[in-house]
């Protein structure tokens, strides 16, 4: 690979160096395999990862992100149920920056192609156990690779010390922490004792009920939100970095800069996920959703344990918002709309000129009879708990 990201890239990944073989994916000497704790949602593949490192340290922080010398290479492999699709290399370069490149996967596995500099979307048959289905998968630009590996993270997102400290079976047959196999090849600067790897942290699984869902979640916030959502990164608030205390992440009740029209919204409101904004960023496809690169597809787990763990923080319960049926859209005539909760005797407050149901507002006592364009907005009351987020649906008539 060129040094710099001006030079001449090989147009195949067999002519990279990477692999002695690059159908079976036998990675070539001087490259050695790790594993990540949590992975990074990418639209449910699964990734094989490697690493060569030159003749130089690596600079070790306990908590922090790993300094990697220039001229190190990852190499990391895309595949979704019977389809291989990308591997990406990204190279650290000699004036201490980084670029990437993709390689996208022949049908014929029998090598990839450089993709040019600008981003490709396809649509991909995945097969399972169940079905065959279409998925929309995102091959990242040159540019998308700088948005997150930059200098606020060093380059570099996943290897760090509490990605790496759990056990992984080598090509030797040996299994063992990652961090002790990393130390016994003498790569940390300044030298790491192994005495020292149970003092360090370690992220917690989304499915690791041995961890507190505290834990679970701010570990998913950490690999998927992290590499943003820290100072110096992007415009927001909130610090989603594991290492950074629960206290002072302004993650619970923290400010949001956009709240969707939802009131009272913030970043985490405890016992309400309907507040939430980075629950209900992390749980769509529209526009809004986050992370909001290459994402296609819900992390449905990711999903569960924010939920489960807002719902957890103590607080008055919410009530849910209302349902209405049929949904908005466009109507050739009058139509009738039905409104409902979830909440024994609860009260059903709405307007239809577009502005914020309260109290005062029309009582729901049976269906609604739309017979011109209105914008139909409804909230839920009761004595005791949290008054229910609006709920909106927009109808057009045609006549």
């Amino acid at each position: 690979m060129p040094e710099t990201s001006v030079g001449a890239m090989p147009a195949l990944l067999s002519q990279t160096g990477a692999f002695t073989d690059v159908r079976k994916l036998a990675p070539a000497p001087g490259l050695f395999p790790y594993e990540l704790l949590i992975s990074f949602w990418s639209d449910g593949a699964d990734k094989s990862r490697y690493v060569a490192i030159p003749q130089a340290k690596v600079a070790f922080s306990k908590e922090g992100e790993w300094g990697f010398p220039p001229g190190t290479v990852f190499v990391k492999t895309f595949e979704l149920p019977a389809k291989r699709l990308e591997t990406r290399l990204l190279v650290l370069d000699r004036n201490g920056g980084v670029y990437g490149v993709t390689y996208k996967w022949r049908a014929d596995l029998s090598d990839a192609d450089l993709l040019a500099p600008a981003g490709l979307t396809e649509e991909v048959a995945v097969r399972n156990a169940d079905d065959t289905h279409s998925q929309t998968w995102y091959y990242p630009s040159r540019e998308d690779c700088l948005v997150c590996h930059n200098s606020h993270t060093k380059g570099v997102l996943g290897p760090k010390t509490r990605q790496l400290n759990r056990e992984l079976r080598y090509p030797d047959g040996v299994v063992e922490n990652q961090l002790r196999r990393w130390i016994r090849l003498g790569l940390f600067s300044p030298d790491v004792q192994e005495k020292d790897i149970p003092s360090f942290a370690a992220l917690a699984r989304p499915n690791d009920t041995n961890r507190s869902i505290e834990e679970r979640a701010r570990s998913w916030l950490d690999v998927n939100c992290a590499h943003c959502h820290r100072p110096g990164g992007t415009v927001a608030n909130f610090d989603a970095r594991y290492e950074t205390p629960l206290v002072a992440q302004r993650l619970i009740d923290g400010p949001v800069l956009i709240d969707q029209g939802v009131d009272r919204a913030r970043v985490i409101s405890p016992h309400d996920p309907w507040r939430s904004m980075a629950l209900l960023r992390i749980d769509t496809n529209d526009d809004i959703r986050m992370p909001p690169l290459a994402r296609h597809v819900i992390d449905a787990t990711g999903v569960a344990v924010i939920r489960q763990w807002i719902l957890s923080l103590p607080g008055r319960d919410v009530l849910p918002p209302p349902t209405m049926q049929p949904g908005g859209g466009n109507f050739n005539g009058p139509v009738t709309v039905s409104l409902a909760s979830s909440e024994p005797g609860a009260d059903i407050r709405y307007t239809l000129d577009g502005s914020a149901p309260g109290p005062s507002d029309a009582h729901y006592e049976g269906p609604i009879r739309v017979e011109g364009p209105a914008v139909l907005r409804a909230r839920v009351y009761k004595e005791g708990l949290t008054r229910s987020v609006i709920a909106q649906q927009t109808y057009v008539i045609d006549r």
